[in-house]
This record gives C-alpha cells, structure tokens and sequence, in this order.
C-alpha cells in the first residue's frame, strides 16, 4: 500500500513539474494569433531611459506647464501632439491657437521641439493660460539612439517623431496628431468624435493623399507599397494608441507578426532608399499590410492646396466646408496659393478675446475675393462656410464681455 501511495505522490510530483516546464516555454516562445501565426515579443528601446527628460515645470506636476484652473480628469482632455523643429515656431503657435479658440472641451497639448525652441514656446503658451482651458507639456526630440541621425534627417527635420509618439506617451490612450501647418476652422472635438466611429479592427485614421488619381503622386511615382488607390497623407492622424501599442502588424520582412516598436527600424533599413516623403512612406507601407486597422476619413479634415490647386475636387469640403486646413508646401508663407495664406494670416492676427474672433470673417472674406485669380480664390466659400459657423457657435456658447 505505501509502494503504491509512493508511485501516486511521484506521479503526480512529474506530472505539476511538466505542466511548470510548459508554461515556461509558452511565456517564452512567440505569441501565436487566432490564425496560428507567429508573432515576435515587444522589445521597447525606451527601455533604460531612451525617451529622455521631460522639459517644462508649474502646477500641473512634473513634466507639465501651463495648466489652468479648470478640473477636470486625464480622460475628459483632448490630446493633441505636434513636432516643431527649425523655422516652426510661429506656425505651431497659429495652429494651436485655433485648436484653442474653436474647441469645447479641455485639450491637452504633447509639443516635441528642438531644445532651442522651449524657452519661446513657454512663455508664448504660459502667456495664453490664464486665459484659455488648456494644459501643455514640452518634450525634447527622441529617437531610438543606434538610429537616431537617420530618423532625424529622414524627409523634414524631426518629422518621423510621430512614428514614436505611441511608445513615448505610453499613458495616453488616443492621440490627434497634426503637422505644424495645419488650422483648425472647427472644434477638435469634432474630429476627436471619430474615435467613436472606429470599428474594433482600426487603431488609426487618416485622410487619403488624394481625390483625383489622375493627379495622385503614390499610384504614378511610388516605389514601395501605398494604401488604397492614391495612398494616405499623414499630416493630420488619429490615434488609438491602446490599441495601436497592443496590435501585431503584418509586414513584408518576416513571417512573424511585429509590435509597433518592433517594426519601425526594420520598415526603415528595407524601404530608406526607395521612400520619399519619410515617414509618411512609412506609414503607407505599414497600412498596405493592415488595412483593417485603418479608418479613412474624408478631405474636409485635411485639405490641402492638391483639393482646389487645378479645380475642386474635395466634394466633403464643397458639401460642408474646410474642416482642417493644410498649409503644405510652405503656403502660408509664400504667394503661391495667396487663399491659404489669407486664412492664416486672419488666425495668426486673431486673439483670444470674443470680439476679436466674431470680427474675424468680414476682413477674411475681403482678403479671399482678392484671391479669384487662383483656382483655390474660387472656392473661397469652402474656406469660411464651416469657420463662419464655428465663429456662430462659440459666440453663441460665451458670454460677451460687457
């Protein structure tokens, strides 16, 4: 009887050490997806310290600058993100000031600058808060460090810090990201409502490069993989980044499924001679491999001069009105396209004050009549139709000063 209770306890002593042995190796090994594929563990170069120091100090905590009084919780902020380097100082400060004076709910701004740039930053924005519901937060230009000068240096200064923002801002949930020539002419909660639309597949949205194939640089001059029929402008992206940090990504360099942080470098080393627009590219290449994870919204949220520069082709900015103006091209600074310019040029003159913003579209519509001789002047109407009701609507939710 106690040879046979021996044999039990030993059998049952092998059988736990077995069950020990191969949970070990299932926490070690590749994690398979509901279709059986591999996919490679997460390895974060953040790790150990490679996002860097936050800059920037005052009531909001460390790391924060600029908050106002208003309370209100993380989640009830709007956050919006924007990577300024060079000569973009006054253009960041243009579009964060529209995104202030349209919008309703409090906003969270995450600005990535050149050192250089923090002091001017600072005291423009600590300027604005006592009077505007907004906090902000500074951060230095952080790259993966074996790569950092070829990310740098890929298409515009700085640009391809947006690939990053997902693994840097590890506690935000969704992210707006704009370039630093963009102008909103309606509130952001207006498109910070499209999270809601997103299915359970789609981590990000963006709007397509272009309306008009016939004009389309991706389906013409392309030498990498591109989303959809004319490819994706990543000027202005929406992001679930919970998502986006949690999601497997097919890819073209290996059979298993990488995390976002994962596939970045390799997408870089394979595609770096044959991309043009840098990381828009990138991004391109990655939601040619996923296109379930993409929700494309349309023109109106980023219309650029491409929509009008040979006629109307935005028909969502002919039915409703510019949503969000793009400046590429360096538009609003030169006299190529003199209706973008007019537009930024009433915004960047605009203050905080209700009178100034309700006095903002009779000289703006003076301005753009001087613009008919361009294709873009004669669609002026799409320029104002939606800011004349924003302007309506915030007038209509503020008390006037007496």
């Amino acid at each position: 009887m106690r040879r046979y209770l021996r044999v039990v306890a030993l059998g049952l002593l092998c059988g736990f050490c077995s069950l020990l042995y191969a949970f070990s190796q299932l926490a070690a090994g590749p994690e398979r997806g509901a279709d059986g594929e591999p996919r490679a563990a997460e390895a974060s170069w953040l790790a150990g310290g490679g996002r860097g120091a936050v800059s920037g100090a005052g009531s909001a905590g460390p790391g924060a600058v600029g908050e106002t009084d208003v309370q209100t919780t993380p989640a009830e902020r709007m956050h919006l993100a924007v990577v300024a380097c060079g000569e973009r100082l006054e253009e960041t400060l243009t579009m964060l000031k529209s995104a202030i004076i349209f919008s309703i709910k409090p906003l969270q701004f995450h600005i990535f600058a050149e050192e250089q740039l923090h002091d001017s930053f600072k005291g423009r924005l600590d300027g604005w808060a006592r009077l505007q519901n907004f906090n902000y937060t500074l951060y230095p230009i952080t790259f993966p460090p074996e790569n950092a000068a070829e990310w740098k240096k890929l298409f515009k200064p700085c640009a391809s810090q947006r690939l990053f923002l997902p693994l840097i801002l590890k506690e935000v949930d969704s992210l707006l990201y704009v370039d630093t020539d963009i102008l909103f002419l309606r509130p952001v909660d207006d498109i910070w409502s499209l999270l809601k639309e997103f299915n359970s597949t789609q981590i990000a949205a963006m709007a397509p490069e272009h309306e008009e194939p016939r004009i389309g640089w991706y389906n013409r001059f392309a030498r990498h993989p591109y989303y959809g029929e004319t490819g994706l402008n990543s000027g202005v992206m929406l992001m679930n980044m919970t998502r986006m940090r949690r999601k497997y990504f097919k890819n073209d360099m290996t059979t298993a499924r990488l995390r976002w942080g994962d596939v970045l470098v390799p997408l870089l080393k394979k595609y770096k001679l044959n991309i043009t627009w840098g990381d828009q590219d990138l991004l391109n290449i990655m939601f040619f491999h996923n296109p379930e994870s993409l929700f494309v919204f349309p023109c109106q949220w980023n219309y650029r001069p491409d929509h009008c520069i040979y006629g109307s082709n935005c028909r969502g900015a002919e039915e409703e009105g510019v949503s969000v103006l793009h400046g590429n091209r360096g538009v609003y600074h030169d006299d190529k396209q003199p209706a973008f310019r007019a537009v930024y040029e009433a915004l960047r003159n605009c203050s905080f004050e209700d009178a100034s913003v309700r006095a903002l579209l009779q000289p703006l519509e003076l301005a753009l009549r001087k613009t008919l001789h361009t294709y873009c002047g004669r669609s002026y109407g799409l320029f104002i139709k939606q800011l004349a009701r924003s302007v309506r609507d915030r007038s209509t939710r503020l008390p006037r000063a007496t």
